[in-house]
């Protein structure tokens, strides 16, 4: 596996443990008792998750030429 692959694997799975953790948060904000540190690290979770996209979607325009394998 090259290092670009690996690269790709690695920030889609970033990207997807960011969003899953930010919504995790966000619905734990909506129970009764949640706190404002519960809302504040799921809204800063999912801009991560975004930022991460668009830094995979960098990269991958980067080295566009540049072969999988």
């Amino acid at each position: 596996m090259s290092l670009k692959a690996f690269h790709v694997i690695f920030i889609t799975a970033a990207s997807a443990l960011a969003f899953g953790f930010g919504v995790w948060m966000l619905r734990e904000y909506r129970l009764p008792g949640g706190g404002s540190g519960d809302l504040a690290f799921g809204v800063a979770s999912l801009i991560v998750g975004v930022a991460l996209l668009v830094y995979e979607g960098y990269f991958l325009r980067k080295l566009k030429n540049e072969s999988f394998l």
